[in-house]
């Protein structure tokens, strides 16, 4: 849009079945976004008003809320799936805090799909070999790309914790600070885009797959979650004498009565579960654990000040509204119904069957279409529709025979 039609308060308008889109273009069946398929107005956030420094041209960026016509948030934004449940909390008192642990790779441009990803030539003439996992100078190499990454952050007041290089090939992890979810989601996405078009910018490609490179570590969207009081601040997971309460407790139980049921929101592609099927620090399992990476749910080491929940199964390439959202209203389930969770693990385990997930996008999309609690949580449309545009993408993927089957199929009798 202009920017004389934006200040002078043009609405914007946008096709609704748009919200469905998959990631190939197509969309589902009218019907499962009104047949019409009428308009939404595109309102946009005044606080999320951003001015792009990465770009010669003047130009902004406006996050926006997608709403029916009539002025309600449309049950089909993400967005709005959140916003409703931060006020369910609200409505009881209680307001959740997250932060966001986003991985990512920096490769050299892949101009043909079929070869794999390479990490790109650094300042010292080489490509990175795997050595520089949690080196204070392992992206001196691309220096002059995160300069200008943490140049342009600052200026779109995008706060961050640390930065450090992981384990895989040119992998890197952000942490954002900890702070209301809608703003941590907004962060986490305006980040994501922020990467991709500096990186173009370096003649590089900032790659946000769950897992782009085999035999490396995937990339995951780690989510820290606790609760407090509105007015005092007071974190409820923790009471006067520092020790777990019952709502930690319920709120556990609730996460893991909901983590199968909506492993499709946390892990959205059929390359999520090249992640998740190499267990180590990509835990596919409800179980939770005080500080063990190999459990689903972990519980970091902290104060009781800041007794926190942290979700590891959603990847990189999840929309981080709607993995937050899943993640929290999943939570309050288990406060509103006291439930109760497991009994923690410690050390190796053996996953219990009743805690393992489904570990394709199939299976996972087949657990969210019999989900009654998913329903209840989204409403049945956004659920249907979701299924609906992701199911195109599962049948697009097996329109194609990978290198993989041509190369050992191929000469088996």
């Amino acid at each position: 849009m202009t920017a004389e039609g934006f200040l002078e308060g043009r609405r914007l308008q946008m096709a609704r079945g748009v919200l469905l889109q998959c990631i190939m273009g197509g969309y589902p069946p009218a019907r499962f976004y009104g047949s019409d398929d009428g308009d939404l107005a595109l309102v946009p956030d005044p606080a999320h008003i951003h001015p792009l420094p990465w770009s010669k041209q003047p130009r902004a960026f406006a996050i926006c809320d997608a709403d029916e016509l009539t002025g309600e948030s449309s049950r089909l934004s993400t967005r709005g799936q959140l916003k409703a449940v931060i006020a369910r909390y609200a409505a009881r008192g209680l307001a959740p805090v997250v932060a966001t642990e986003l991985e990512f790779f920096v490769f050299a441009p892949n101009t043909d799909p079929t070869q794999p990803f390479q990490p790109p030539v650094g300042l010292d003439g080489r490509r990175e070999d795997g050595q520089s996992a949690f080196s204070v100078s392992s992206n001196n190499g691309l220096r002059p790309f995160f300069g200008e990454v943490y140049e342009c952050m600052a200026a779109l007041g995008l706060p961050r914790d640390t930065f450090m290089h992981e384990m895989g090939v040119s992998q890197f992890e952000i942490n954002l600070l900890h702070g209301d979810p809608l703003l941590l989601a907004d962060q986490t996405f305006l980040f994501k885009h922020l990467l991709k078009e500096v990186a173009l910018k370096h003649g590089l490609t900032v790659v946000c797959m769950a897992k782009p490179l085999a035999h490396t570590p995937g990339s995951s969207m780690h989510i820290h979650q606790s609760i407090v009081e509105i007015g005092s601040g007071r974190n409820v997971f923790s009471d006067e004498a520092g020790q777990p309460t019952a709502m930690f407790r319920h709120f556990i139980g609730g996460q893991q009565a909901g983590m199968a049921d909506f492993t499709a929101l946390f892990a959205p592609n059929v390359n999520s579960y090249q992640r998740l099927c190499h267990p180590y620090a990509s835990p596919n399992n409800a179980c939770w654990s005080h500080d063990n990476r190999a459990a689903g749910l972990r519980i970091p080491a902290s104060s009781p000040v800041a007794r926190r929940v942290e979700n590891r199964l959603p990847g990189a390439d999840a929309n981080p509204y709607l993995a937050i959202a899943a993640s929290l209203a999943a939570g309050l389930h288990g406060i509103e119904h006291e439930l109760e969770p497991s009994e923690a693990i410690q050390g190796e385990f053996v996953v219990p069957d009743n805690l393992s997930l489904p570990c394709t996008l199939h299976a996972a999309l087949e657990r969210l279409k019999r989900s009654q609690l998913a329903k209840e949580l989204f409403g049945k449309e956004f659920i249907e529709g979701y299924i609906a545009s992701k199911t195109m993408e599962l049948t697009s993927f097996f329109d194609e025979i990978t290198p993989w089957e041509r190369r050992v199929l191929a000469a088996q009798a």
